[in-house]
């Protein structure tokens, strides 16, 4: 009697088990993009470098997303997604675990979806998608992805709200809290945005705003400290800006597919906004991208792009950049690349000690301080998906 009691209970476990991996899915998915690259000048004395250059068209990463149906249309979801260096093993995002995304939250069918985390914001969900970016990564970024362009912003303690998809359209809106207690505005970080997209048309906008907590809380002068906010100040274009009271950033961009041509282009208006001590004068990056790409054959698509920043206010800059790119795909999961970019700057740069010298260039997200007015890159890579 005992066995047959513990046979059927066991029985009912398998069951309900069963039942439950019915209705709850879990995905292991990553990206490893490792490449051979050169860089004409590479540091502030101009030397050449030639080595391994990782992360050129997606960033290196791995995570685990799910979702459990709780019935009625209603679904739990989550995604942990964490980005390291192929080359060395080493954590991204400053070393944070999950430092890519963090988040768990519930989806309906009918009021769209809410999460709670660390996460991307409404511009790189959005706009993002519809750039040279989406195809070719740092290479076309900005110079110094001074507008986030590129995605090395995330924000963290962050809701997020995303609506259904309205016969092409959608709206999705981000708060960032401080998390500092009894000054709720400092620190915090908020974000909206629009999109439409319906058959070969794509249009996407919106506003990104990051506060740096001031004096009182953490002293003014010492780099960019928001709690909800990445850093956006990890090359020489903008790194005079660190200090910044506040980034105010709007994007817009335009995608059109006509046969086997893409054609696309994007505006964004990125201010750093004075602190009053280190920084006495707000600085703006008014920058224009344009990119076409070309699906040679089913397997071959190529590329090419260009993008103007000019500064503004507290100095004065103007970058001119020419990105080439080939891609082919071998499999679904696996390609091979080989991508290449030119910039020239000119104008006058604010250097991180609160000097002033001509602009130095520096190629897309990739943050090379080459001291010179003119960089190149050339990386040859692959990349492969699971």
């Amino acid at each position: 009697m005992k066995r047959f009691a513990l046979t059927s209970l066991s029985l009912a476990l398998l069951g309900a088990a069963g039942a439950a991996q019915a209705q709850t899915s879990v995905t292991l998915y990553g990206v490893i993009d490792a490449g051979l690259g050169y860089v004409s000048h590479a540091n502030a004395n101009g030397d050449k470098l030639y080595g391994m250059i990782n992360g050129n068209l997606s960033g290196d990463r791995w995570g685990l997303k799910g979702q459990e149906d709780l019935g009625g249309g209603l679904k739990a979801i989550f995604q942990l997604e964490n980005g390291f260096d192929v080359g060395t093993g080493k954590l991204g995002q400053s070393g944070r675990e999950f430092g890519r995304q963090a988040f768990v939250g519930l989806s309906g069918n009918q009021w769209g979806t809410v999460t709670l985390g660390r996460q991307y914001d409404p511009l790189v969900d959005m706009v993002q998608g519809i750039t040279g970016d989406a195809y070719w990564g740092a290479i076309v970024a900005t110079p110094g992805d001074v507008d986030n362009y590129d995605n090395d912003l995330r924000t963290s303690n962050a809701v997020k709200y995303v609506s259904p998809n309205f016969a092409g359209f959608q709206v999705e809106g981000l708060y960032g809290f401080s998390n500092l207690a009894g000054t709720t505005g400092q620190g915090q970080t908020w974000s909206a945005a629009a999109t439409y997209n319906n058959g070969p048309l794509a249009i996407a906008g919106g506003y990104f705003y990051a506060n740096n907590p001031t004096a009182g809380r953490l002293t003014t002068g010492n780099g960019w400290n928001s709690p909800s906010s990445d850093s956006l100040f990890n090359s020489p274009v903008n790194a005079a800006y660190a200090t910044a009271h506040a980034i105010g950033i709007a994007r817009g961009a335009i995608q059109y597919s006509i046969g086997a041509f893409t054609v696309g282009g994007s505006y964004s208006n990125a201010q750093y906004k004075a602190d009053g001590s280190s920084l006495q004068g707000s600085e703006h990056f008014n920058v224009g991208n344009g990119f076409v790409n070309f699906q040679v054959t089913p397997a071959l698509l190529t590329g090419l792009g260009y993008t103007y920043t000019k500064a503004s206010g507290d100095a004065s800059a103007t970058y001119h950049q020419v990105s080439l790119g080939a891609d082919y795909s071998l499999s679904k999961r696996t390609d091979f690349y080989a991508i290449a970019a030119y910039q020239h700057a000119s104008g006058d740069q604010r250097n991180a000690d609160g000097t002033t010298n001509s602009a130095q260039a520096s190629i897309g997200s990739f943050g090379y301080e080459s001291g010179r007015s003119h960089q190149e890159i050339v990386i040859l890579g692959v990349r492969h998906k699971f």
